[in-house]
């Protein structure tokens, strides 16, 4: 579980940027936010979230390829750990909260 604390952001930015938030969890959709939303903070968040988390399937993705054929049984389960991190993500998001991903949530964070 991350250290990082939960970020209150304002509820206007929230509301206005809950959707943005919400699609940065989809593979490389963090862009979105980073470029139609620059100025909302809930929406930075959630994108450098999601950008962590492409990040960490782009990692994944390469060790799995790295292991021999008979450890073939971790790639799923390393898969199913992304779309767990992912599907925690769009929760927070789509309920407007400023909660970082557990493992991995703390390594980027955008300037506040």
């Amino acid at each position: 579980m991350s250290n990082t604390p939960e970020v209150v952001f304002d509820s206007a930015d929230v509301e206005k940027n809950k959707a943005f938030a919400v699609i940065s969890y989809l593979w490389i959709l963090f862009l979105i936010p980073l470029l139609a939303a620059k100025d909302s903070k809930f929406a930075r968040f959630h994108a450098y979230q999601g950008l962590t988390l492409f990040l960490a399937t782009l990692v994944v993705g390469v060790i799995v390829r790295l292991l021999p054929y008979n450890l073939s049984g971790l790639e799923w389960l390393l898969d199913l750990g992304l779309l767990v991190l992912a599907i925690l993500g769009i929760v927070n998001a789509a309920q407007g909260r400023g909660r970082p991903l557990p493992v991995i949530g703390g390594f980027l964070q955008p300037d506040r």
